[in-house]
């Protein structure tokens, strides 16, 4: 990759994260809750209001795409330099929001998990889950690795304890669905 300047990776980063928010509205995706209120936090996951605000408890999921980018991207392109890792890693990023955003992907969330009412992010929260991510990267780079181990594990132990689902659940549920892990969730 070209040498620039530190500022221009800083610009393609939020390009990259203003081309997903235009994409998403372009999509049709709703710019913030339906409710018409913007909340830093929403803690009830079972609620039309999920994954509608700025945070939520799936945003240490999004913490954790960070922190797994940065560990993959330091194997195999640590010669590009963190900003363009990062840069990397925020496409990856986006470009799940986007795909996670489709009706198919929605769909397989209603059918393959307990998101019965799960109808998608609002823009809002897509553009803070890239902005998580980022924030994952950035604790990645400057902590030491079993640092970054040790906070992957309690995110995800933590949320698992308290809303029956983290990152680890949420893939496994979504490409390989289990009943026992259904019912599991279901029991909150």
């Amino acid at each position: 990759m070209p040498s620039l300047p530190r500022w221009a990776w800083i610009a393609i980063l939020l390009g990259l994260l203003a081309a997903t928010v235009l994409i998403l509205l372009a999509m049709g995706r709703e710019p913030i809750c339906k409710c018409g209120s913007i909340k830093l936090w929403h803690g009830e996951v079972i609620s039309a209001e999920n994954s509608q605000h700025i945070t939520d408890w799936y945003t240490p999921s999004h913490i954790a795409h960070g922190l797994i980018f940065y560990a993959a991207l330091h194997l195999v392109a640590r010669r590009l330099g963190l900003l363009p890792r990062a840069a990397i890693a925020t496409v990856v990023e986006a470009g799940w929001e986007i795909v996670e955003n489709t009706d198919a992907v929605i769909q397989r969330y209603r059918e393959a998990t307990i998101a019965l009412d799960y109808f998608g992010d609002s823009v809002l929260n897509s553009g803070f889950d890239i902005v998580a991510m980022w924030l994952g990267f950035a604790l990645a780079a400057r902590l030491p690795v079993w640092g970054s181990v040790a906070l992957l594990l309690a995110m995800e132990v933590g949320v698992a304890l308290v809303i029956r689902d983290n990152l680890t659940l949420n893939v496994l549920m979504l490409l390989w669905p289990l009943d026992a892990v259904k019912e599991w969730q279901a029991a909150r």
